[in-house]
C-alpha cells in the first residue's frame, strides 16, 4: 500500500470503520510527521457537548499507528505491531475541528532498526497532541507501540 492520505483513508474505510464514520480523516503524512482531523458533530458527541474522548482516541492512534506502518514498510522486513499500552490527558472541551499530530517518525525508524538489529522485541511510547482551529492543545494521547521482527 502507498502511504498517501487517500490511500490510508481508504484503508481506515475498510478496516477501522468507526474510526471513518466517526469523522476521522488522515490530512498529511511523511517519513517523520502524520497528521489526522475529526471535527466535532452529532455523530461523535458525549453528553457534555464536545467529542467523545475514544473519537479522539482513534484519530490519536492513527497518527502513530500510520507512521509505525509506513517505517515498517520502508524496512522491507515482515515486523508485527501492537499496542500495549496508552495514556491520555484532556486539557480543554474539544469542539470544532481537532487536529492530532505525532512528529516521532525518525525514533520510530530507530526502534525498528534496534528491532532488526538485536532480533528482539522492541517497545515505544509515541505521543499524539490534538489541538483546536485556535491552536490550544485538547488533548495529549501516549500509545506504547511493540514491535517485533517476525520469523
Amino acid at each position: 500500500m502507498q502511504f498517501t492520505p487517500s490511500k490510508l483513508n481508504t484503508f481506515m474505510f475498510f478496516k477501522l470503520p468507526s474510526a471513518f464514520w466517526s469523522g476521522v480523516r488522515v490530512k498529511s503524512i511523511s517519513p517523520e510527521v502524520c497528521a489526522v482531523t475529526v471535527k466535532h458533530r452529532w455523530f461523535n458527541q458525549n453528553p457534555f457537548n464536545s467529542m467523545y474522548f475514544a473519537v479522539q482516541a482513534m484519530a490519536a492512534e492513527f497518527t502513530t499507528g500510520a507512521l509505525v506502518m509506513l517505517q515498517i514498510k520502508q524496512s522491507g522486513k515482515s515486523i508485527s505491531m501492537l499496542v500495549a499500552q496508552n495514556k491520555s490527558v484532556f486539557t480543554k472541551k474539544a469542539t470544532g475541528r481537532i487536529k492530532f499530530t505525532c512528529n516521532q517518525g525518525n525514533l520510530i525508524k530507530e526502534t525498528i532498526q534496534k528491532a532488526i538489529d538485536t532480533n528482539e522485541g522492541q517497545t515505544i511510547w509515541l505521543t499524539s497532541t490534538g489541538k483546536n482551529e485556535k491552536g490550544e492543545q485538547v488533548s495529549e494521547m501516549q500509545f506504547e507501540w511493540t514491535i517485533k521482527v517476525r520469523g
